[in-house]
């Protein structure tokens, strides 16, 4: 159990007969983690006079993924879960400790080692080149967000005089503003001139970062043409560079046994409500990696406007027109889910959707 300050260790060791012990270690200090499990081990040993392996399992979280490689570097088989997995009360007034949580990691790695289907859902670790080429889309999302800031701010103390009409993202901004009058034709205050220049120096700075990270991306793409299916995304029309990064570095780059897992880590997988007589559905789960479920929709609202003849854009239209052209919201989910696992059988198959068009040459 990570934190911060401390890590608390929850042990099960043969011949302790099944009691649970709690070790206290400093956070951060790897090497007294290792030296507490060299302990476990010994004691263990003194006991049964057999050798046991090291078995950990940790949650995800803020530490990402550094202590799981480096117990993997000393030969220690480490499993990293999805917290919001395990099991836990459902009593309303729930009792939480890092004991208690301790605990029912210990009793989740057990049943996962028996072999218990669906007891909790284990991590798949990224290699430490993929988890970096994760950064370029993710460090650019961060980046236009904070580009819509400054632009809304900007705009928002000029509405206050009574000025509209003015786009902060042209490049004729800073000559713009000398020009712009308030609505009851003053000039402007010199005090919030001076303030939105220093907006626009920050503006100008983040869209800088944006093309500089742009630039990073494509010149990943164009390197990784021959080492990874990701620039065959590109191929299709309706698919630009943002798109292929981000479907292919949060998502396809994974190994999936079938398309329900591929729809489930998107979090577009369906949520179904039956007990007894009640049978409804509750929408997707939003389970699963937002970044990649939030790039899907986009696409398939681009996807029906630049490939109207695949047999996709035509089930979304067949679909729409049987419910009178309602549900376009509900109906673009499910396309978008469709989608994600026919890309999902191009990049690894080659399989071509229905329909598809090609890019010119």
């Amino acid at each position: 159990e990570l934190s911060k300050s401390t890590w608390l260790i929850t042990s099960l060791s043969p011949g302790s007969g099944e009691k649970i012990s709690k070790h206290a270690v400093r956070g951060g200090d790897i090497t007294g983690l290792l030296a507490r499990f060299a302990q476990l081990q010994d004691k263990a040993q003194a006991r049964t006079g057999r050798h046991f392996a090291l078995v950990v399992i940790q949650e995800a979280g803020l530490d990402g993924f550094w202590i799981h490689r480096i117990l993997e570097a000393e030969g220690i088989e480490s499993h990293v879960v999805d917290a919001a997995s395990i099991a836990t009360s459902r009593r309303r007034r729930r009792a939480k400790t890092d004991k208690i949580d301790g605990e029912a990691l210990v009793r989740a790695l057990l049943a996962y080692k028996r072999g218990e289907p669906r007891v909790c859902a284990i991590v798949r670790v990224p290699s430490v080149k993929e988890e970096d080429h994760r950064r370029i889309g993710r460090e650019r999302k961060v980046l236009v967000g904070e580009r819509t800031c400054h632009v809304n701010r900007i705009k928002g103390l000029l509405f206050a005089q009574g000025i509209t009409g003015y786009e902060p993202l042209r490049r004729d901004r800073r000559h713009r503003l000398e020009e712009l009058r308030t609505g009851d034709g003053r000039a402007l205050p010199e005090h919030l001139k001076g303030q939105i220049r220093r907006e626009l120096d920050r503006l100008e700075l983040v869209i800088a970062q944006i093309k500089e990270v742009q630039a990073e991306r494509d010149a990943l793409l164009a390197i990784e043409v021959a080492e990874t299916p990701a620039a065959t995304l590109l191929d299709l029309k309706g698919i630009g560079p943002e798109c292929a990064a981000i479907l292919y570095a949060e998502g396809l780059f994974r190994h999936f046994d079938n398309r329900r897992q591929v729809a489930a880590y998107a979090g577009l997988a369906p949520t179904p409500w039956q007990s007894g007589s009640v049978q409804h559905e509750q929408g997707v789960s939003k389970a699963g990696n937002p970044r990649l479920r939030t790039t899907m929709i986009e696409l398939a609202w681009l996807w029906l406007r630049n490939q109207p003849s695949s047999a996709l854009t035509r089930w979304f239209h067949e679909r729409v027109m049987r419910n009178q052209g309602r549900l376009k919201k509900t109906t673009i989910v499910a396309l978008a889910r469709k989608l994600l696992v026919a890309l999902w059988k191009y990049v690894t198959a080659g399989v071509v959707i229905e329909g598809a068009v090609m890019k010119a040459v």
